[in-house]
């Protein structure tokens, strides 16, 4: 049979599932109202939390002076004492942010050029403290402990001072008890938003529940009315099911995800801060990644309760351990493991660093081949499998 005939097979029957589906008006309603809900409620939801540990950190101290050198050695002490961060080197911004749109870092410090002249003609040290705007509730987190951390570190600085220098107490000078005023500064414009954290990972997991469910159901409705024996008898490539109803599935799953991405930016205010086709792209690779596994649990259940409730089991885990909702370094150290063997992890990160961070497709390369190597994988486990399903 011709590549023409089996893509025009394919389009025939992606054809018929998706009438079959608009058939229905209660389908099409929850269509457009369940990426709502889910923006509505989730976005609402805002884990919390007041202590770090061993978070990586990157310290750039632009000053030559003697005390951004003081400085680097005090926080060094008391990091050695809690254990709050892993602190790496970095030249300037410009290195603190391409070390967090590669994911190597959750925040930076920057201490300024300026920072001992200020200090040594008795003016206030400015440290700049850099967050990851794609993760605000680790941000805040980070940005509250450093804050206190720093304030302490010059309290501690400044009585030191007075009680060599003046022999006075701090109530007698105010200004050289907190000599460090604590600037926060995120890579792109902006606040740190939930919303634009989560929309990112709604929009990759309803791609993926999308193919999960329908795929399985699409097969195994036809398997349990008996219709998918017709289709078996006819003159059809069995290549052409699968297309097929994959097609049917996907735009289905593209349809929600954009819906959920209008959303976001109408409703929410969500700003893409990286290219849009860009965006495109990782949510159709998103559903390259997943279409091998809906196939894959097609061709091992012989009945539609079966299939749901395996895609149900899969789905779940998924869902809570992929950083869709909560960020994956506030889990503990074995879920994170076990998180990085979920293609929803790498599509949802993807996402988040080009919408958020405004990252390019070298800041997301690592995501896009693991991706990529997830789909061809589990295609090719798949398909023989479901085409010597179809032949019992």
């Amino acid at each position: 049979m011709s590549v023409r005939n089996v893509v025009s097979h394919s389009l025939w029957i992606c054809w018929k599932d998706l009438l079959e589906f608009s058939r229905s008006k209660l389908r099409l309603v929850m269509l457009i109202l369940m990426p709502l809900f889910m923006m509505v409620m989730i976005g609402f939801i805002f884990p919390s939390g007041n202590s770090i540990s061993d978070t990586p950190i990157a310290l750039a101290n632009t000053d030559t002076g003697l005390m951004g050198n003081t400085f680097v050695a005090q926080l060094n002490a008391i990091n050695n004492k809690t254990g709050m961060m892993k602190l790496s080197n970095a030249k300037d911004f410009e290195s603190i942010k391409t070390k967090l749109q590669n994911s190597e870092i959750n925040g930076g410090i920057i201490i300024p050029e300026n920072f001992s002249s200020n200090l040594l003609s008795e003016k206030q040290g400015y440290i700049t403290i850099v967050i990851d705007q794609s993760n605000p509730q680790m941000s805040m987190t980070i940005q509250d402990v450093l804050s206190q951390t720093i304030v302490a570190m010059g309290e501690q600085m400044a009585i030191h001072q007075l009680n060599i220098k003046y022999n006075v107490s701090t109530t007698q000078a105010t200004s050289m008890v907190k000599p460090y005023t604590v600037q926060s500064k995120g890579i792109v414009p902006g606040e740190p938003n939930y919303f634009q954290f989560v929309a990112p990972g709604i929009i990759a997991m309803v791609v993926m529940m999308a193919l999960m469910t329908g795929l399985p159901h699409a097969i195994s409705y036809e398997k349990d009315m008996g219709t998918l024996d017709g289709m078996l008898t006819a003159p059809i490539n069995r290549l052409s099911i699968i297309l097929g109803k994959v097609m049917a599935q996907t735009i289905r799953g593209m349809i929600q995800g954009f819906i959920i991405l209008l959303l976001a930016v109408v409703l929410f205010g969500v700003v893409i801060e990286g290219s849009i086709l860009l965006v495109i792209a990782l949510i159709i690779l998103t559903v390259f990644s997943f279409v091998g596994l809906g196939i894959l649990i097609t061709s091992f259940t012989d009945k539609e309760e079966t299939a749901t409730m395996v895609m149900m089991t899969l789905i779940f885990p998924m869902m809570f351990l992929s950083g869709v909702f909560f960020p994956l370094q506030q889990m503990p150290g074995y879920m994170q493991t076990f998180a990085h063997f979920l293609p929803l992890t790498y599509a949802t990160a993807a996402l988040r660093k080009v919408m958020v961070l405004g990252a390019d497709i070298p800041a997301v390369g690592t995501e896009i081949l693991i991706l990529v190597g997830f789909g061809i994988v589990l295609l090719l486990i798949a398909v023989p499998m479901f085409k010597r399903a179809m032949s019992r």
